[in-house]
């Protein structure tokens, strides 16, 4: 079999994650399995939908609040660090042990941008996978440093958004 490949979905554009489910419902359509593990976002309508879809693509979010990361006080930031970094550890125990064939490590650039994982460590993560487990990585921002961990990276951009009723934010 090939080399699994790193895939980023990138940019300040929509579409990111869904582009990343979408991968998913394929890889499961051809009888693989998916792990997903969301990070820095509140607890979202999707999970309960996404659980009727294991077992061949589960879900998994390590943080307890249901709030999204940037309004949480530092207090509880702290405390989701500590959950986050389980989430990582549970991670690298996927691609180490080979228990799917597509990893997706939804707003995992974002832990960088939050200083709470360096590019370093995402390296060692994506490091101890078997030779393979597709990985994708989702996020807004990226670097030349991290776009050189990938395969092959996707920049999403939003040309147009309509405005909600009410004039937006």
């Amino acid at each position: 079999m090939g080399r699994g490949c790193v895939y980023i979905y990138c940019g300040d554009g929509h579409g990111k994650s869904p582009a990343a489910l979408g991968r998913a419902l394929l890889t499961a359509v051809q009888g693989k399995n998916v792990v997903i593990i969301r990070f820095l976002r509140g607890r979202g309508l999707s999970e309960d939908y996404l659980k009727r879809l294991e077992p061949e693509i589960k879900m998994f979010r390590f943080e307890k609040s249901d709030k999204f990361y940037d309004r949480l006080s530092d207090e509880e930031k702290a405390e989701e660090i500590f959950n986050i970094k389980n989430g990582i550890n549970f991670a690298k125990k996927v691609l180490t042990t080979g228990e799917c064939d597509l990893l997706i490590l939804d707003e995992i650039l974002e832990l960088i941008d939050n200083q709470i994982i360096t590019v370093g460590e995402l390296k060692n993560l994506l490091d101890a996978r078997d030779d393979e487990t597709d990985i994708i990585l989702t996020g807004v921002s990226f670097n030349d440093e991290i776009c050189m961990l990938a395969d092959e990276v996707s920049k999403f951009e939003t040309l147009k958004m309509k405005e909600e009723a009410g004039g937006g934010e």
